[in-house]
């Protein structure tokens, strides 16, 4: 229930299970329908959610699986045990994956990877390519180039209000906010206290209400093109944790989902070939461009 935002510690999300209590706090249980979780922040219905959903299987080879994941389905499972995550489907169909990965903890004899062959993740909210390790040297070779900044990831976003360049990149650090239970960009002469971000956007589209943006990741921090784009006060469509109040959300709710998707994903196998995967925008995020003016 955590998982699905349906627990509220003192009117907020709280920042993780096992999180302490203190006397007098005030515990909040949400129940919702389990085939239309709503976002207690946003009150976005997640109409696209994962319950009856794959992910869809875009490349295969010994070393490693490249899949296209829905939207509303977890990368892995969190201290709730969901079922039907990514991982859990990774599993079942590759299961020596399972022994792929940094070993999580130790049960009885042998070590469980509680995240195993993944070496990036994808938020609940956004669908797109991710690459999955199914042996242990390309799980290490992955990982390297995550670690060197060398993978490319390009996402096609919708944000608030179009923009004034045509391509710009933001920089401001990360950091868990401290006034919430989110993320967020620091302010300068503060940057000691968050994480070096980094993002370059291009314009696709402009609307008249809406951008169309094509947005490159060089770093991989947790929410970081939903946390740059707030700050750069043009907030994704449909986002139910990073949006501002004087926002109209009309649009959000019609469309019911986050608007970004992993389009474009590229890294160098273990033979030394760049590798290159694209995939469109899904259905309802097409038809919703087509909405708009």
């Amino acid at each position: 229930m955590i998982g699905l935002e349906q627990v509220l510690v003192n009117k907020k999300l709280p920042k993780k299970t096992g999180d302490n209590l203190n006397a007098g706090s005030v515990i909040t249980v949400i129940p919702t329908p389990k085939e239309e979780s709503l976002s207690v922040l946003g009150k976005i219905p997640r109409r696209f959610g994962s319950l009856g959903m794959t992910p869809t299987i875009i490349a295969e080879t010994p070393d490693y699986i490249v899949v296209d994941k829905p939207t509303g389905m977890l990368t892995h499972p969190t201290m709730a045990g969901e079922k039907n995550t990514l991982t859990n489907f990774i599993t079942k169909k590759y299961p020596e994956v399972k022994k792929v990965g940094d070993p999580s903890t130790t049960k009885g004899t042998g070590q469980v990877n509680l995240r195993p062959g993944i070496v990036h993740r994808l938020d609940r909210e956004v669908s797109g390519l991710m690459v999955i390790a199914r042996t242990q040297k390309m799980f290490n070779h992955l990982k390297e180039q995550f670690k060197n900044r060398t993978i490319e990831k390009e996402y096609l976003a919708l944000a608030h209000e179009p923009m004034a360049r045509n391509w710009d990149e933001i920089n401001f650090p990360i950091s868990r906010s401290e006034t919430s239970d989110r993320m967020a960009a620091i302010p300068t002469g503060e940057a000691s206290r968050g994480k070096e971000a980094k993002s370059e956007f291009t314009v696709e589209k402009n609307f008249i209400n809406f951008s169309l943006i094509r947005v490159k990741t060089h770093t991989g921090r947790m929410h970081q093109i939903r946390v740059h784009l707030l700050a750069y006060n043009h907030p994704l469509v449909g986002d139910p944790l990073y949006w501002q109040k004087k926002q109209k959300r009309t649009w959000d709710e019609k469309l019911g989902r986050l608007f970004l998707h992993s389009t474009n994903l590229g890294f160098v196998d273990l033979a030394g070939e760049t590798q290159g995967f694209e995939s469109p925008l899904p259905q309802e995020l097409s038809d919703f461009l087509k909405l708009l003016k």
